[in-house]
Parts: C-alpha cells; sequence; structure tokens
C-alpha cells in the first residue's frame, strides 16, 4: 500500500491497521516516528536520545491529513520518548506521550518507549484455526474475569508477572472447568484505582505485569491449556492526562469541544468524537492491534450504554441532540457496526461482547438485519433481579417471586451473558457472599444456590475472581485475593461446587447448546410462589434433557411432585447442599424413580425431596449413561 493511500484511508476513517504506519517503529537508519496534529505548527520527537530538547530532531508534515514524520539515527528499542507540540493557532507548547505507542514505562513514569519488532513464535495455529470453525452460539462459554493485578500477590505485595501468572493462574482455570478468562483491561494506564478502565496507551499492554512478548507467552499458554482469553476493551472515553489524548495538539481532537457532547462528568473522562474518522480509525486499529497482534479471543466493549445515548448520565440541558433531534449518537451506532463488521470479517470466531445496560434493541444481532453486530450481550436484568431476590429473607422471598421468573420473558431476545462481574463487588457493594442474607449456614447455602442458579439458568457465564470460593471482603485492586479462606470447610465446599457446576455446564449439552434459543427452556412450574420453589427442563440440541429444581427456602420439602417427559430412572446428578459442598446433605440418595402418570401436563411424575436453599439437578439414567 502506497504512502498517500495509507494516509487516504486513514483521513478517511477506514484504516484497521494504523498501528503500522503511526507511533514509532525501528527501521534499518533508526527509528521512524509519526503522529497525527492536525492543528500543529511544529512537533518534534523528544527523548532521552536528545536530552529531551525541542528542536532537535523536528518532524516534517506529511500534506494536508496532518501526519508529521521524523527519523532519528539514535533512537532504538528501549529509547524513552514523548512528541513536543507547538498549536498553530496559539503557540501553546505541549508535550504528549505517543497515542500509538506500543510500550510505556512502568507507572508513575507516562513517557513512551520504543518496541521493537516482536520476535515472539507463536505455537497457537491449532488453536485458530478450531477457532475459526467454532459453533459459539452452541458450545459452552464460562468466562473467569480476573484482575491480573490482585489475583494473586507475592508475599511483599508485588503483583505476579504475566510469567507467574501462566504458572498459577492458567491451571487453576483449566482445573475450575472455565473455557476463557476475561482480563480486565490491561492497555496502558496510570493509576492503579481505575483498574485499567482509564486507558492511556490504547496499543500498549501495561508494563506492570512484563514485556509485551511476555503478554503474547501467557495468551499462548492459554491456547495450550485449552483456555480462550478475552480482553476488557475501553473506547467509550478516555481520561483528561494533560500528558496524553486530552486536547491533544491543542484542540478537542480525539475528544469534542462541547463539553456537552464531549464530557463524562461522574467519571472524570472524555468522550471519543466518533464523528471524525481519524478517531475512527485509531479505534479501530486499537481493536485491531489487540486481535492481530496477541491474538486475543475477543473484546469485550465496556459502558456501551454510554456511548449510544447522548442524554447518558446527564440532565436536561447537558446535552445535544443529534441531526434528527433524538438522543442517539448516530456517529457511535456507525462506529460500533463498523467494529462489529471488522472483527468477525477478519478474526473468525473472535468474540464481541457487550457491556449494555439498557433495553437497545438488537445489540446481538447481525449489523445487515439492523443490529449493532456483537457477538453477545451481558444479561444486566438477570444479574440485577437475581441479586435483589438472593438479598431478601427468605421469609419475603414469595412475593418477590417474579424477580426469578421474569427474566425468561426477555431471555431469548438477545445471545446474553449472565454476568456476576467485578461491578457487583465494588464501591461498597460487598461481596457476593456478604450479600447473603440469614446466618453464616443460610449465608453458604444461598451463595451455593446462586452459582447453580446463573450455571442452569440459560445463557453463557460470567464469574469475576473469588466469587467462585465465598471471597467474604470486598474486591480491592491493591491486594490478592483471600486464598487463606479455602482451608475453611465453608469455602472449600463452594469452591468444589463451583468447579463441579462449571463441568457440567461444558459436558452437559441440555446445559449449553441451546442457551441462546427459546426450545432450550422449558418451565414445569414456575408459579409455586407459596413455597418460592421453582423447576424447568433444559434441553440439549440433541434431545437430550436435565430436570433442574429449586428450594429458595430454608424449609426442606419432601414428596414434593414434578412432572417430567418420561418415566423411569433419574440420576441426582448434582445437589448444592451435598456435605461435599458444605451442605446438611438432605436429598434424594442418588437417583429417583419417575412412574406414568399425567402431571403438570406431563405423561410422568416424580417425588423428590428439595433440600434447604438448594438446587438439583436429575437426569434420566438411560440418558446420563449414554452421555
Amino acid at each position: 500500500m502506497t504512502l498517500a493511500h495509507t494516509l487516504y484511508l486513514f483521513n478517511e476513517g477506514r484504516n484497521v491497521q494504523s498501528y503500522r504506519f503511526l507511533g514509532a517503529h525501528v527501521q534499518a537508519d533508526g527509528t521512524a516516528f509519526r503522529v497525527w496534529a492536525p492543528n500543529a505548527a511544529q512537533v518534534s520527537v523528544v527523548g532521552d536520545f536528545n536530552g529531551w530538547q525541542g528542536g532537535v530532531h523536528v518532524m516534517h508534515s506529511l500534506g494536508r491529513g496532518g501526519v508529521w514524520e521524523v527519523v532519528v539515527p539514535e533512537a532504538g528499542p528501549g529509547s524513552l520518548y514523548r512528541f513536543e507540540i507547538t498549536n498553530r493557532d496559539s503557540g501553546a507548547l505541549l508535550i504528549k506521550g505517543d497515542p500509538y505507542a506500543r510500550g510505556f514505562e512502568l507507572r508513575p513514569g507516562s513517557a513512551a518507549y520504543v518496541v521493537a519488532p516482536s520476535q515472539y513464535r507463536w505455537g497457537d495455529a491449532q488453536w485458530l484455526q478450531q477457532r475459526a470453525a467454532w459453533d459459539w452460539q452452541h458450545a459452552p462459554l464460562n468466562i473467569y474475569e480476573v484482575h491480573a493485578g490482585s489475583w494473586m500477590r507475592h508475599a511483599d505485595g508485588r503483583p505476579y508477572l504475566w510469567s507467574e501468572l501462566a504458572e498459577r493462574l492458567i491451571p487453576y482455570a483449566v482445573a475450575q472447568g472455565y473455557t476463557h478468562l476475561e482480563l480486565l483491561p490491561i492497555t496502558e494506564h496510570p493509576l492503579d484505582e481505575s483498574w485499567g478502565y482509564q486507558a492511556t496507551g490504547y496499543f500498549a499492554p501495561t508494563s506492570r505485569y512484563g514485556s509485551p512478548d511476555d503478554l503474547r507467552a501467557f495468551i499462548d499458554a492459554c491456547h495450550a491449556a485449552g483456555l480462550g482469553v478475552l480482553l476488557d476493551w475501553v473506547p467509550g472515553h478516555f481520561p483528561q492526562d494533560d500528558w496524553a489524548l486530552a486536547r491533544f495538539d491543542g484542540t478537542a481532537l480525539y475528544e469534542h469541544e462541547d463539553p456537552r457532547l464531549g464530557l463524562h462528568a461522574e467519571w472524570g473522562t472524555h468522550i471519543f468524537n466518533y464523528g471524525r474518522h481519524e478517531v475512527c480509525s485509531f479505534l479501530l486499529s486499537s481493536a485491531h492491534w489487540w486481535l492481530a497482534e496477541f491474538h486475543f479471543d475477543g473484546l469485550r466493549v465496556d459502558a456501551v450504554a454510554s456511548m449510544l445515548y447522548l442524554d447518558y448520565s446527564r440532565q436536561p440541558g447537558q446535552w445535544l441532540p443529534n441531526r434528527h433531534g433524538g438522543r442517539e449518537n448516530l456517529e457511535a451506532i456507525d462506529f460500533l457496526r463498523e467494529l462489529n463488521t471488522m472483527v468477525h470479517g477478519e478474526f473468525p470466531g473472535a468474540l464481541t461482547i457487550a457491556e449494555e445496560s439498557t433495553a437497545w434493541p438488537q445489540v446481538s444481532r447481525p449489523t445487515y438485519v439492523g443490529g449493532l453486530g456483537f457477538s453477545m450481550k451481558w444479561n444486566m436484568g438477570w444479574m440485577n433481579d437475581s441479586l435483589r431476590y438472593f438479598r431478601r429473607d427468605p421469609l419475603f422471598r414469595r412475593w418477590h417471586h417474579d424477580e426469578v421468573t421474569f427474566g425468561q420473558v426477555y431471555a431469548y431476545s438477545e445471545n446474553f451473558v449472565l454476568p456476576l462481574s467485578h461491578d457487583e463487588v465494588v464501591h461498597g457493594k460487598g461481596s457476593l457472599s456478604g450479600k447473603m442474607p440469614g446466618d453464616p449456614w443460610q449465608r453458604f447455602a444461598n451463595l451455593r444456590l446462586l452459582l447453580a442458579w446463573q450455571a442452569f439458568t440459560p445463557g453463557k457465564k460470567l464469574m469475576f475472581m473469588g466469587g467462585e470460593f465465598g471471597q467474604a471482603r470486598e474486591w480491592s485492586e491493591s491486594r490478592e485475593l483471600d486464598w487463606g479462606l479455602l482451608a475453611e470447610p465453608a469455602h472449600a465446599g463452594v469452591q468444589r461446587l463451583a468447579g463441579d457446576l462449571n463441568r457440567l455446564y461444558r459436558d452437559l449439552p441440555a446445559l449449553h447448546s441451546q442457551d441462546f434459543e427459546a426450545p432450550g427452556f422449558e418451565w414445569i412450574d414456575c408459579h409455586d410462589s407459596e413455597h418460592s420453589v421453582l423447576s424447568w427442563l433444559r434441553w440439549g440440541r440433541d434431545g437430550s434433557f436435565v430436570v433442574v429444581a429449586v428450594n429458595f427456602t430454608p424449609t426442606p420439602l419432601t414428596g414434593y411432585r414434578l412432572g417430567v417427559p418420561h418415566a423411569g430412572r433419574y440420576a441426582e446428578v448434582l445437589n448444592s447442599d451435598s456435605t461435599h459442598y458444605g451442605g446438611s446433605d438432605l436429598g434424594n440418595h442418588g437417583a429417583i424413580e419417575a412412574v406414568e402418570g399425567e402431571w403438570m401436563r406431563r405423561p410422568a411424575n416424580l417425588e423428590i425431596t428439595l433440600p434447604p436453599l438448594a438446587a438439583v439437578l436429575l437426569r434420566l439414567e438411560a440418558d446420563y449413561a449414554a452421555h
């Protein structure tokens, strides 16, 4: 591709690999630096190779598109640098980081450094080939959401490096039965407390955990172990740090000039100007970079609702309508469709998952039918309703039965992920276990029931680290999880249950192959609010089925009759009240016999014992043996 064509596509918003040209590139005669600063009168690159002196390496303009270039023979891999920009109107002198930098020095430093072309040799060709043919809609997807800096730490408080996480995190996630890891943003960010959601390096892995090639090796090791890796990616906003993207060339370049369009007051961040073509090239190229250069298996796109609505978190008079007078951000909609089209077209089998908290239609439907084109969407309604219900004293749950039944009304309107994410265990919300009511025994029983409720409900799954063993304290990015709790039987039991649920979900087609399809779910009885009991069937595409019964109260129920599709012997495949998990071991002695006889409009029935605050999963033994 010629230079002219490269610049043309960049200025048109259609260069999805602009990182190949912009930024710092090591070549035979030194390092070539290129930056987009259309409102600059002069741009220089300053660094440790010229004593940070402007005017030594002055860049020249490549034309009206606003890109500047210089080759510095003295600069090479590891050289620290910034751009010195003089605004053409005000004359203001700005010292800025490289938007396309591939590496930044470790906080509190913020200079970019030159990164040599990667010499890493990937070993995941077979994984990528299989991913391209992966029928993800009908496959199990069970995501373990991880903040790399606080999953586990050294005794002196240092976070693990990627190589150390590979040794500990990967075997743990595999043993627990997860199919994917999702990393909270590891794009470079100056503030630990932002968890990566206020990024300053859209092409730079954070230096906190090692080099870019260390990250490549970690992802390669995940793939070798059968784990996919998703990246939490943030195209919705960026921080106001004066050395980063904000007013990059002395003007609102990446953001909007008008704060009614360009400022998230509640987050203290700027909103990208999706109507500016070069900004779209920047963001699309960032997504392409992580998928192409680091082999991530997909992107979880943060804060999509804030991108879609011009009045998001704003009062009347604080926002500007679109050209039709509406509240929809038309440019952001176009950008998201372009993003999803690019990802699905260029990276077969890669996923895009939207964190979208409103009723915006067709988020996970193809762009060619008017959708946004995401693979999946977080089901925030399910999460909010479920946690609201579980917080209630079981004595009063009978009057709130709709909170756990309403989700089926809209469950197949999108391809949903059921998230129990980091957002639910921060900012004073406490831990998952801390939300559960009752005495200590009831709290753990409720937590085990919540995990089973998620596992047996249609939709792909996501669990934030620590929830799988009953982390007691609210999560903090400044310390590791409380792994010492696993010495206590109740916490160890929760962890065993989480692993068994994950493996059941992965191994039984009835629990995953129709997660997004109404024929995969059938109520047996959703009306027994008096006992706070629910029962349902999950069906696989292969005709297999399981029976699920849930008792949301601490009162055991014996002789509880359910209608089932066939007579025969049903194995009790899982009982969350088992002593193996820390329960009271009330159950059905391993199996129940269903007899002929219509009940609940089904040709057979069985009498089940429902343990307190527990879920039971049954499977017809002939069917069970066949699988």
